[in-house]
């Protein structure tokens, strides 16, 4: 009897269980801690109003935390569709694609939202200058910057063994963030296009990628090499 393999039984199973219920927990205090602004935008959420819901902050954290359970029940539906046709890493890989879209459409949701000065007459305001705007983007901003793709550099090189190292991480988030600054320029959003919103955006993707670097990397060991294995010798 393997008694190592059944000792490490129990602390691995203890943290599947851990880690969603950390999960939970965490979306449930900052659910409780902004709770005042979510449910002032609720009613009008509630009543399919575009104003005052999808084109505020509150509003679109509300319905990105409404919409939690059904991105469960969506990953829950992938896994065990992959399970039944026999795939492997079923839950990771349904976890990463549902993961991917929920934690990043809010947040282009936000970036895309127009200005009060939106539309042909909007004053067209463009910072090429490296770290200039850093200063004025304030912690909340430059936090709100780096979260704009980590869920895509966080979950991508798991769901995309081809994405799995660093440099191309850094290239998927700024090209991202460069065709985000360019819709707010073309569309005029009333937006400041920026290069340090690029580089932030970017770095945040990398930050979330060596994040989940364990569970990538795996990801990449799994998948079978093209080259050609070489033959087993003939037993003598």
């Amino acid at each position: 009897m393997n008694h190592d393999a059944s000792l490490s039984a129990p602390p691995r199973r203890m943290r599947r269980i851990a880690l969603p219920g950390l999960a939970i927990l965490c979306v449930a205090g900052a659910a409780y801690v902004v709770r005042r602004p979510l449910m002032m935008s609720a009613p009008r959420c509630m009543a399919g109003r575009w104003h005052g819901c999808f084109d505020t902050f509150n509003g679109v954290v509300l319905i990105t935390l409404v919409a939690l359970p059904l991105t469960v029940l969506v990953a829950w539906a992938l896994a065990r569709r992959r399970r039944a046709a026999g795939g492997t890493s079923a839950w990771r890989m349904s976890l990463a694609e549902v993961g991917m879209v929920h934690g990043t459409v809010p947040f282009l949701w936000l970036t895309m939202m127009p200005g009060g000065q939106a539309g042909a007459d909007a004053p067209v305001r463009v910072s090429l200058i490296p770290l200039r705007d850093l200063v004025t983007m304030g912690p909340l901003g430059i936090v709100g910057n780096l979260l704009v793709f980590a869920a895509l550099g966080f979950f991508a090189p798991i769901r995309f063994a081809a994405l799995a190292s660093v440099p191309r991480i850094l290239a998927l988030g700024a090209g991202c963030s460069v065709l985000v600054e360019t819709a707010q320029y073309v569309l005029r959003l009333d937006r400041v296009t920026s290069v340090d919103d690029v580089l932030v955006n970017a770095a945040g993707a990398v930050l979330a990628a060596l994040a989940s670097r364990r569970w990538w990397r795996t990801t990449a060991s799994e998948v079978p090499s093209d080259r050609p294995r070489p033959a087993p010798a003939a037993a003598g």
